[in-house]
């Protein structure tokens, strides 16, 4: 802080900074826009003078000088529970925002819930207060993404879209690759009667996960049976319903590949209330290694999705998209967690 001439305190400002650092008030202009034509020497004086006077940047004034908020938004269109019951948004955002924050870059979290959450959300979005937007569990048929790439919005969607084509940006893992190995795993060992507790079929990840479980049928000569596979809905309770469902149409069901950890829980936890010893009776594999793999006994054998890399993917094709440049899909490969439960 600094003192006016009344006396009264008062917060740094950019000339302090370009006094303190001996630099011309156009060098610390352009050091926090980017730092482009800004010598090594004057970039660490600049650095210097900020720590040293405690300089913050007037978000409020840049957004008016150069018509950006310098925020981006971390969009999930499911129910608020939902948010604070899978773990891996949490993971997703915590390594969304640790890596805007080193672009000094603050994320907003908005859950759209309801019809009326998205139209005005989307609203909020489009009347140009974030920069871009970071999409989470989107659904076919829901118009948020292609709205909001419409608009003209900056736009990473996490998961391969369903009905966007090649529109929309996104980060992915290798969903139906991933899905073949576990597959392939559950078969050892004799296993030959494996069922699936799929995701949503109309959410990214649902329907490659279930083509992954299907390919590995063929190719191991195993006829497709209906009765082997249900739809969840990627929570716990699904998994629990699902696996009921499974038990009642295929009572020899010797294996399970369920397509995420948390409704893995709910498997394992119905299996054995049902009697049924895992891995003895019933091998089961998840989809994900987030928190829940670990949180059951036997320990969950599992896909682990790289969620780190995708969320540094994502920031990054998002403020590549807001400097103007065009981004495509990333698919990330998964990698074979074998524990206890398989």
């Amino acid at each position: 802080m600094t003192t006016s001439a009344n006396g009264r305190r008062r917060p740094p400002t950019i000339h302090d900074v370009a006094r303190e650092a001996g630099v011309s008030r156009g060098t610390v202009s352009r050091f926090l826009n980017g730092g482009h034509y800004v010598s090594p020497a004057a970039r660490r004086a600049v650095e210097a003078a900020i720590r040293k006077t405690g300089y913050v940047v007037n978000r409020h004034a840049r957004s008016l000088s150069t018509g950006r908020s310098d925020s981006v938004a971390f969009l999930l269109t499911e129910p608020q529970e939902k948010f604070f019951e899978d773990p891996n948004f949490n993971v997703l955002l915590r390594g969304c925002t640790e890596r805007l924050a080193g672009h000094d870059i603050p994320l907003l979290l908005m859950l759209a819930e309801s019809d009326d959450d998205r139209r005005r959300l989307t609203r909020y979005i489009t009347s140009g207060h974030v920069d871009g937007v970071l999409l989470l569990s989107n659904h076919s048929g829901d118009p948020v993404a292609a709205e909001l790439h419409d608009a003209g919005i900056p736009l990473v969607v996490c998961g391969k879209p369903i009905g966007l084509g090649s529109k929309v940006s996104y980060v992915a893992a290798a969903d139906r690759e991933g899905a073949q190995e576990m597959v392939r795993h559950l078969l050892t060992g004799g296993r030959r009667r494996v069922g699936m507790v799929t995701g949503p079929l109309d959410m990214p990840g649902g329907p490659d996960r279930l083509a992954g479980y299907r390919d590995v049928l063929a190719e191991a000569g195993l006829p497709y049976d209906p009765a082997l596979v249900v739809e969840g809905d990627f929570r716990r309770s699904g998994g629990e319903r699902a696996a009921r469902r499974l038990l009642a149409q295929a009572p020899d069901m010797d294996a399970v590949f369920v397509a995420s950890d948390l409704m893995a829980l709910g498997v394992v936890n119905v299996l054995q209330q049902a009697g049924r010893s895992v891995p003895g009776d019933i091998t089961v594999g998840g989809f994900d290694d987030s928190p829940a793999a670990t949180a059951i006994a036997p320990a969950l054998t599992t896909m682990r999705q790289p969620f780190d890399r995708i969320s540094a993917e994502m920031v990054r094709m998002l403020l590549a998209q807001i400097a103007g440049e065009d981004t495509a899909g990333v698919i990330l490969p998964t990698e074979l967690v074998v524990r206890d439960s398989a």
